[in-house]
């Protein structure tokens, strides 16, 4: 590697670090105030970096927003996904990404709680790429929420149900407790795992 090529893969990387730093940041406002409170000079101003620097690197607040979106559900993925692959398929773990998902939302990962809970709301009747990201992004969790149903179900594990209706109904009970933990519910964690508890064995 010549020297040139050198100093331009250093400044990659730390345009990859910085990038990744500033799309963290933005996560935490969006879980706040929803992706429509993020701005290039607000993010440059409490990361204490230059309005011009987050320009290049984002060019625009849309592309932030997506850059937001992808750095949530990475953290998520950390967070709650990959840890509940150590239980067993089907019933054991729905109840392993139900206490994953409410540690995360406890804790919480992100300032304001559940990023989804805040930022889909913004974005439900705006079409245009960041509603689409989103979009994918929760049909993929309830996706995810039926595959271990229909996989209970097949196993024989729990009684027929209709897993998407299922799952349907446990992302809705999520989005409730969030927004009960961050009015200072402190029984919402329980009324979540009641009414996981109360599919499970219905």
């Amino acid at each position: 590697m010549t020297p040139v090529e050198e100093t331009e893969d250093q400044r990659r990387v730390r345009g990859a670090r910085a990038r990744q730093r500033i799309a963290r940041r933005a996560v935490d406002i969006a879980s706040l105030e929803g992706l429509t409170g993020l701005s290039l000079g607000r993010l440059a101003t409490e990361l204490e970096l230059s309005k011009s620097g987050i320009q290049t690197l984002f060019k625009t607040k849309e592309n932030l927003q997506l850059a937001a979106a992808d750095a949530a559900l990475a953290e998520f993925t950390t967070a709650v996904l990959l840890p509940a692959q150590d239980a067993p398929d089907g019933a054991a773990r729905l109840r392993a990404l139900t206490e994953r998902w409410l540690a995360y939302a406890e804790t919480p990962l992100f300032t304001g709680g559940c990023f989804w809970s805040a930022t889909l709301p913004d974005f439900d009747s705006r079409p245009g790429p960041v509603r689409d990201v989103l979009l994918a992004q929760h049909n993929a969790w309830l996706d995810h929420l039926a595959g271990r149903l229909r996989y209970a179900v097949d196993a024989g594990e729990i009684a027929a149900l209709d897993p998407d209706l299922a799952a349907f109904q446990l992302d809705a009970v999520f989005s409730a407790a969030n927004t009960a933990m961050r009015l200072g519910d402190r029984d919402a964690a329980g009324k979540v795992r009641r009414t996981v508890e109360g599919i499970l064995t219905r």
